[in-house]
């Protein structure tokens, strides 16, 4: 009798390969790790597992002008990580501060004025806001910090990000990033204050001022300081403009604070304010329905927020041996003797995923004058102590690199 065998397929060998996106979650440092420090003999630079360099950020676009019942708005996104910023001005009367009726029951309505006096050969007042001193600067200033002029707060949207649930509480973070960006627009002295004073001009109608308007009489430079000082000392601040300043992050992944510090930027130079006025008789503030009256603010400077994250490979140092050769040629396995393989990278505006990897962060806030001189406005450094003083005079280079980037997209807004 013929036998018939049938051929039975033989089950192919599982692959032991994973695919990158299942290796970057079981082994997130490795598959970093194995980005930025590519075998040599590949002749790689390195990488990162986004595609971008260790000093390259993600690309910023800005919208401004998005948001209807606002005084100014701006939507910016920072790769995938967007934040809407709307800013509604609001106006706060003097006599419902009580730190101000209690500084001035006991002096004339003209006290806070002096101190705003500015002396130029051209005998015109207020010609040049430059001109006054430092101290006056900050004195001026203190009016937003005291009486809680720029009121900013941040808010993460439900779904910007796993865990961010309906329902929740405020989070640590969001209250960490309220309190970061109040802290640096009053470092920063970013808004000025006079931009936010209501003004009330007293009549002066005495005998020599109605005879010199009929005569028509030409003064002499000192003579029209002296009456621009007189005029001045009969001005009378009544209220002042608040600023609610709230940001939301609709989409988070990674390094929040740039592209919510941006999106104010963004939002305060898109800022009008209507002409408002005392009105003695009804004793209220009136505010003008023309779009052509209003004013935008008057902002110093721009500063610009840079973040970067410290990778360090050490956490996984045996991941992967180093085979270096011996004077004799032989080769080993050399643990203490890696002088010359970089072993951490400073990574540009990281995102969520290399956020997780990163324990030291260093954040640059930095401005530019005109002529191009760089001022540092802010550096904090925490997490570690890896970075030291050459590596953040590189990195300063980096953020004014990126002041010029922030600078054209807010300029074609």
């Amino acid at each position: 009798m013929a036998s018939w065998t049938t051929a039975v397929p033989q089950a192919s060998a599982p692959s032991l390969a994973l695919p990158p996106s299942q290796f970057a979650r079981l082994q997130p440092h490795a598959y970093l790790l194995a980005h930025l420090s590519p075998p040599a003999s590949s002749q790689q630079q390195s990488i990162r597992a986004n595609g971008r360099s260790p000093q390259q950020f993600r690309v910023t676009s800005a919208n401004t002008g998005s948001l209807t019942h606002t005084n100014g708005s701006a939507v910016v996104r920072v790769g995938d990580t967007t934040a809407v910023c709307g800013i509604k001005a609001e106006i706060l009367h003097t006599e419902d501060i009580a730190s101000w009726s209690v500084s001035h029951s006991s002096s004339s309505p003209s006290t806070s004025n002096k101190r705003r006096k500015v002396t130029n050969p051209t005998g015109n007042l207020g010609e040049n806001r430059e001109d006054s001193s430092k101290e006056d600067e900050v004195e001026d200033n203190s009016y937003i910090e005291n009486f809680s002029l720029l009121v900013p707060n941040l808010s993460l949207s439900t779904g910007c990000a796993p865990g961010f649930i309906p329902g929740a509480p405020p989070s640590t973070l969001a209250q960490s990033l309220s309190h970061q960006i109040l802290s640096l627009l009053h470092s920063s002295r970013l808004v000025r204050a006079e931009d936010l004073e209501i003004w009330y001009q007293q009549p002066n109608f005495g005998a020599e001022e109605l005879e010199r308007h009929k005569e028509g009489e030409q003064m002499d430079v000192d003579t029209r300081q002296d009456s621009d000082e007189a005029t001045l000392e009969r001005r009378e601040i009544k209220a002042f403009w608040v600023l609610y300043i709230d940001i939301m992050i609709i989409s988070l992944a990674g390094n929040p604070f740039d592209a919510a510090w941006t999106a104010v930027l963004a939002a305060l130079r898109d800022t009008k304010l209507p002409r408002a006025w005392w009105d003695a008789d009804n004793e209220t503030v009136v505010c003008s329905d023309l779009v052509s009256e209003a004013r935008k603010l008057s902002l110093r400077g721009l500063p610009v927020a840079s973040s970067f994250g410290v990778f360090e490979a050490d956490a996984a140092a045996g991941w992967r041996a180093v085979i270096i050769p011996d004077a004799k040629g032989d080769r080993k396995s050399a643990e203490g003797d890696r002088k010359n393989i970089q072993r951490r990278w400073i990574l540009a505006d990281p995102d969520g995923y290399e956020e997780g990897l990163t324990q030291e962060r260093v954040c640059l806030v930095v401005d530019k004058t005109a002529n191009g001189e760089v001022n540092i406005l802010k550096m904090e450094k925490n997490g570690g102590f890896a970075v030291d003083r050459g590596e953040l005079k590189e990195l300063v280079e980096i953020s004014a690199r990126r002041w010029d980037e922030i600078n054209q997209i807010l300029g074609q807004c």
